[in-house]
């Protein structure tokens, strides 16, 4: 009965009695419903101290730990025009296998023996600069000669003025000699004039005197001429001396200019033999560029350029190759407010495209079908799309390795593991938009060891 009304009849209907109506006042729903509450209660509040793993979630893809084994393309060093192919795409390739070769399309490189002119001419001007070098020697020498004829000339002129100086002082000597017989004939001439006017002495004597006096004279004059030509001869020493110095400088001065003309000469050939060398080094290497061979082991991919006789310029990609050799990494990107929550060496769960996978991004330990890696490299630096780049590696201590048949740009989900909280705590900071908790492995130890 609904009991509706304030009427009641419960007092004058005993149920017992009427079969029906105590089938229908006795159910247990009340009974059931309350125990179903309080068991959902109870696990409720169980499941909300259940540990749970913080994580942040982020997808990417498939790379290379290095970027020497990541896929590349090849370019051509110098243009030209594709002459022959050695491989096709699919081919295994060993490092130095020739993959192409191309032919000159410039017109200063058409010359075959472009190589060996080069070096002919090389060859000349190295003569050249030896027939130079000799030149060089040769100035040298007679830059010395002259040096040496300068220094005895030299010498000798002043041999000469030493000796006119001698011959002054002994000149001076003579004059002054003749002087003093010269007085010395003045004063007997006047004795004896005086004594021949007392008739002391003869006219014969006295004309004796006037002789003497005369030749006296004539000794004295011939005297101070030799006196004046011996100044004369200083003079002309001393000019000699002084023509010899700007003689010989003037000579030494020339072959000195000569000597330098040559010296520049010499290196201006020797600056011409150095660019010749050098564009033989480059002729040389440029010949070895016509075949363009692979850099490292790897597999062909992709044939960019096709065809026979299509040209191409220098820096043109031509062909893709996948390198053999890798170490499979994951690159996958993180929100910028996630960022600070990462470091180099946490700890990461990867789910692969195409491998099944049963995912509990909080249990990673009943998880299955993840792969475990850790992190290895953290960019500094936003990309394009607004997120931070992460490397991922594979974990070392894992017993699961990663698929061999995994190929690189295949897509992935990672999750970075973070702290251990209840589930209770990761609810509220959902609710409340907080981040994830941020800890460093040295405090996760040290809480460990209390």
């Amino acid at each position: 009965m609904l009991n509706l009304s304030k009427n009641r009849i419960n007092h004058k209907i005993d149920p017992n009695k009427l079969e029906s109506f105590g089938a229908t006042r006795k159910y247990k729903s009340q009974k059931v419903l309350k125990k179903l509450l309080n068991f959902s209660i109870l696990l409720f509040a169980v499941i909300l101290f259940i540990p749970w793993t913080q994580n942040i979630r982020a997808k990417g893809y498939v790379t290379t730990l290095t970027p020497g084994q990541r896929p590349q393309t090849i370019q051509s060093v110098i243009p030209g025009r594709i002459e022959k192919w050695f491989v096709t795409e699919g081919d295994y390739v060993a490092k130095g296998d020739t993959i192409l070769f191309i032919s000159e399309i410039k017109g200063e490189y058409f010359d075959p023996n472009l190589v060996e002119r080069t070096d002919t001419q090389i060859k000349a001007k190295e003569l050249s600069v030896k027939s130079y070098m000799e030149k060089v020697k040769a100035l040298d020498n007679q830059i010395d000669a002259l040096i040496n004829i300068r220094k005895l000339k030299t010498q000798q002129s002043q041999n000469y003025v030493k000796q006119a100086l001698l011959a002054i002082q002994s000149d001076s000597a003579n004059v002054q000699n003749a002087e003093n017989d010269f007085v010395i004939s003045e004063r007997q001439l006047k004795r004896t004039e005086t004594l021949y006017e007392e008739g002391l002495k003869s006219l014969t004597d006295l004309e004796k005197a006037k002789m003497k006096v005369q030749k006296t004279k004539a000794k004295r004059i011939e005297a101070e001429n030799k006196l004046l030509t011996s100044r004369n001869k200083l003079i002309n020493a001393k000019v000699d001396l002084e023509s010899i110095e700007s003689l010989y400088r003037d000579k030494l001065s020339k072959a000195e200019s000569t000597k330098f003309t040559a010296l520049s000469n010499m290196y201006d050939a020797e600056g011409q033999v150095t660019k010749m060398q050098i564009q033989y080094m480059n002729y040389s290497m440029r010949t070895g560029l016509y075949y363009i061979t692979a850099p490292q082991n790897g597999y062909i991919t992709q044939a960019i350029k096709t065809g026979i006789g299509e040209t191409i310029k220098a820096g043109d990609k031509i062909l893709s190759i996948m390198p053999a050799d890798h170490q499979l990494a994951v690159t996958m990107y993180v929100e910028p407010m996630d960022l600070p929550l990462m470091k180099v060496g946490e700890d990461v769960r990867i789910v692969f495209d195409g491998w099944p996978a049963i995912v509990f991004s909080g249990w990673p330990g009943v998880s299955h079908g993840t792969f475990g890696g850790r992190v290895v490299a953290i960019d500094n630096f936003i990309s394009e799309n607004g997120k931070y780049r992460v490397l991922i590696a594979e974990h070392e201590s894992e017993d699961h390795h990663w698929p061999d048949l995994i190929k690189i740009g295949a897509g992935v989900k990672a999750f970075a593991l973070l702290e251990d909280v209840p589930i209770w705590y990761e609810l509220w900071r959902n609710i409340n938009g907080f981040p994830p908790n941020f800890y460093q492995g040295k405090t996760k130890e040290t809480k460990k060891n209390k």
